[in-house]
């Protein structure tokens, strides 16, 4: 049941965003700068991400840990901040 919500809430939130944009592109008062949809092509990847599981969405990846020199790693990480100059 909660794939269901989740699937009319995403085709909900699209259908609202493809309005604004077209209202976006319509009412865009730089006529030698036009907006396209192409402007908006983030703002669709991220809604689309909106179906996905949370651990599944983009720029939710769970961060890699860092190899170990015998893995390739660097053999040294400067921790010490520089000083000012």
């Amino acid at each position: 049941m909660e794939d269901e919500i989740r699937r009319k809430y995403v085709a909900e939130v699209w259908k609202r965003f493809v309005e604004v944009q077209n209202w976006a592109i319509a009412n865009w008062p730089d006529p030698e700068h036009p907006l396209s949809t192409s402007d908006f092509v983030e703002g669709r990847k991220e809604i689309l991400g909106l179906g996905l599981p949370p651990n599944l969405r983009p720029g939710h990846e769970k961060p890699q840990p860092a190899l170990e020199p015998s893995q390739g790693g660097p053999q040294y990480q400067e921790v010490t901040p520089a000083p000012w100059p």
